[in-house]
């Protein structure tokens, strides 16, 4: 059974309804489903079972507690992207032997906070970086495990803002410049490399982006292996997609069996950073119709979730399906589903044909990544709750804001 599905027509979260989450908990409201959550990362493990590998979640997709708690039961790494996520894994179980640090601008507190906690590998991603690195683990002598993050150019086919392994992006070390890097590094006596890593992009849904570069990055792990540097696993980064219109999202055992093919006999584990893939569908974001508006041109349906509460329409473009979320008599027409923030980009969604009424719930489907994390409170609006579903349980992971809080920490003149 789909976990977010139809009964008679309503929709349900699990076993549980949405309206009543909605009466229950307020809207705008984002709902989890901890069973998709399981389903989706053991996908992974299951298509990967004949290889030494590591899940390494992308924290940045979804990094309520709760999601990471979930992940951390199942024996879930974590790709982090900054100091803040390393806590939040840390506070959520995570184990710090399986955290991977990623981002072109680790500070030196990060990296010294990561260092001290023990973490399984820094993905450096520039030649500064690597020093900063190095001069760090001296002073607490220590040893610093390293992957060097390359840079393939290669074309991940996807949205320009969401396309990391191009040459042009600020992402990584570049093909031509990677084995005099990693011989630097070799020279190094507080770096230990570990491995090679590569994220060439996000909402990926061809497999041919992988396998280009794959090839290069085996290729260049046989040169490496001839200059006498012998790396012990392989990270394939993420990027698998999902689907939010009429995608088809990539067979997870037919990419994994692209990735299993190109390592071939070599001696590498594999480490995998998925993270839409597992929270995207594992999610909606519930909002109320405050108003019907139409004038000569178009026909409006008034939310009270707004850009700030979901951002992906106003700076991709992006496309999510929205549904009602009870059946309705009422006519059928062609809405912009637009937010109450004074912005004309405040939309979420343009030219849908719903059956809605003044008072009745959207449901903004494939909302559990790169949702609530990107949310702002911009307006002086308070942030969305957060809610998961687990069983027949509905449990709030996190509380909805009170407008009191968001000023709590700023001051009048004298």
């Amino acid at each position: 059974m789909e976990h977010f599905h139809r009964k008679k027509g309503a929709l349900y979260a699990q076993s549980y309804p949405c309206s009543k989450l909605a009466e229950d908990f307020g809207t705008p409201l984002f709902v989890y489903s901890r069973e998709a959550l399981e389903t989706a990362w053991q996908e992974f493990s299951d298509a990967l079972e004949s290889h030494h590998h590591l899940i390494c979640y992308a924290v940045k997709a979804n990094s309520n507690l709760a999601v990471l708690d979930v992940l951390a039961r199942l024996g879930s790494g974590f790709d982090i992207v900054s100091g803040g996520e390393l806590k939040r894994v840390l506070a959520a179980g995570g184990d710090p032997e399986k955290i991977v640090f990623s981002g072109v601008g680790k500070t030196t507190l990060e990296l010294t906070e990561a260092l001290e906690t023990g973490i399984r590998c820094f993905n450096v991603e520039s030649e500064a970086e690597l020093e900063r690195l190095a001069e760090i683990a001296r002073a607490l002598g220590v040893v610093a495990p390293v992957s060097l993050r390359i840079n393939p150019d290669v074309d991940a086919q996807t949205h320009p803002y969401i396309s990391t392994g191009l040459k042009e992006n600020k992402f990584g070390i570049s093909m031509n410049e990677a084995i005099n890097v990693y011989k630097r590094a070799a020279a190094m006596p507080t770096i230990v490399l570990l491995g090679m890593d590569c994220h060439i992009g996000s909402q990926l849904t061809s497999i041919e982006p992988y396998k280009d570069a794959l090839q290069r990055l085996v290729g260049l792990v046989d040169q490496l292996n001839d200059a006498g540097i012998v790396l012990t696993h392989l990270d394939v980064g993420g990027g698998q997609g999902i689907c939010y219109e009429d995608e088809t999202p990539l067979n997870i055992n037919e990419w994994a069996s692209c990735v299993i093919d190109a390592i071939g006999q070599r001696k590498l584990e594999i480490l995998v950073e998925p993270g839409r893939y597992i929270a995207g569908p594992a999610g909606v974001l519930l909002t109320r119709v405050e108003y019907l508006k139409s004038n000569e041109d178009k026909h409006f349906a008034v939310v009270d979730a707004a850009m700030n509460d979901l951002i992906r329409p106003a700076l991709y473009s992006a496309w999510q399906s929205i549904e009602a979320v009870e059946p309705s008599d009422a006519p059928t027409r062609e809405y912009d589903v637009v937010g109450p923030i004074c912005e004309s980009s405040d939309f979420l969604g343009k030219n849908r044909r719903l059956s809605i009424e003044q008072g009745d719930l959207l449901a903004v489907m494939s909302a559990g990544a790169y949702g609530f994390v990107m949310s702002s409170n911009y307006n002086t609006r308070a942030r969305a709750a957060e809610v998961m579903v687990s069983g027949d349980e509905a449990y709030v992971v996190r509380e909805r804001e009170e407008i009191e809080s968001l000023y709590a920490g700023e001051s009048l003149l004298p």
